[in-house]
């Protein structure tokens, strides 16, 4: 056998660092993370704010964070579930939903920060790009001058696929009236040219995303393919009422209610008077005290074995 080099040698285990928790755990990107939190020196301990995008099974989360020695802080923050108390119970995970709950973020913090009237965002809703400026608000002679809220987009660990769900929060976040750097080279309906061909990008066919079209076309398809398939895949949808035909409708009303409060509901009050508690743990016993109740149990057991064997003696004596 010929000479073997040993590569990992005592000196490489003795240097080895192990990776942090949440890299081995696959939930963080780290070389990302360092890239949108890192801040200029000439701006200490100006915050840099992220817009948070995740998705789960049956929510999606949307956060403005920045980073702080001690851990991440959340300014404000919305989720999908709360869609229902503007009137819409299903489909709480798909590209309009995304769309719905970004919207209602960028809503909810500028009313926090007492921007909302002066950067309303894009009512309008036809797909084209937007994007808050300083210059498009008529400000008056004595108003303080105010920009619009800046934070950059953070994606985690979801794939940056044309069309992904996560730009469509961050495309009703634009609209709400943030100021999210971006393109719309990630949006549905574009195309990249090949060659000289210049790019396109048809803002109809997004427009149409956001309102539930491609929900739409499937609906209409599998209604007259498979009736049956139909309504046991939509059978949320036709519980509650909706149709190819109303899903447009359903979604403008949303965006409407949005815009109307996109306050958060009130906490719930806790009457701890009335809340069942957590049972207190008993008392320790002494060394006496558990002594007196071995003793105790031990004479309960000898009564309980001689009463057996008075039985025992009895029932012979009726059988002889």
């Amino acid at each position: 056998m010929g000479y073997v080099k040993l590569v990992k040698n005592k000196n490489y285990y003795k240097r080895f660092k192990v990776k942090m928790r949440r890299r081995r755990e696959c939930k963080t990107d780290y070389a990302l993370r360092r890239t949108l939190i890192k801040q200029d020196k000439r701006k200490y301990n100006t915050p840099k704010w992220r817009f948070i995008v995740r998705k789960s099974n049956t929510d999606v989360i949307c956060q403005v964070a920045s980073s702080k020695m001690i851990g991440d802080q959340i300014l404000c923050a919305a989720y999908s579930h709360e869609l229902k108390r503007y009137g819409l119970n299903v489909g709480l995970t798909n590209y309009a939903a995304f769309y719905c709950t970004g919207l209602l973020l960028a809503r909810r913090l500028l009313k926090k920060l007492k921007l909302d009237k002066v950067y309303p965002g894009k009512k309008k809703l036809d797909g084209n790009k937007f994007r808050s400026q300083v210059t498009n608000v008529r400000w008056k002679p004595n108003d303080k001058i105010c920009r619009p809220f800046k934070c950059l987009l953070d994606i985690g660990l979801a794939r940056a696929s044309t069309g992904a769900r996560v730009f469509a929060a961050l495309k009703g976040a634009v609209d709400g009236g943030l100021d999210i750097p971006h393109s719309e080279r990630r949006f549905p309906g574009f195309k990249q040219g090949k060659g000289d061909e210049k790019d396109e990008y048809q803002a109809d066919v997004h427009a149409d995303k956001i309102f539930g079209g491609h929900i739409r076309d499937y609906m209409e398809k599998l209604k007259d393919i498979d009736s049956e398939k139909y309504a046991k895949h939509f059978s949320q949808y036709i519980a509650a009422g909706l149709d190819a035909d109303k899903l447009k409708e359903k979604y403008a009303e949303v965006h409407r209610k949005i815009r109307a409060n996109p306050s958060a509901p009130p906490k719930k009050e806790r009457d701890y008077k009335t809340m069942k508690l957590f049972p207190k743990h008993p008392k320790k016993l002494s060394a006496e005290v558990r002594r007196e109740r071995r003793i105790a149990r031990i004479k309960e057991l000898a009564k309980i074995e001689a009463k057996k064997k008075n039985n025992d003696v009895m029932d012979d004596d009726e059988e002889e």
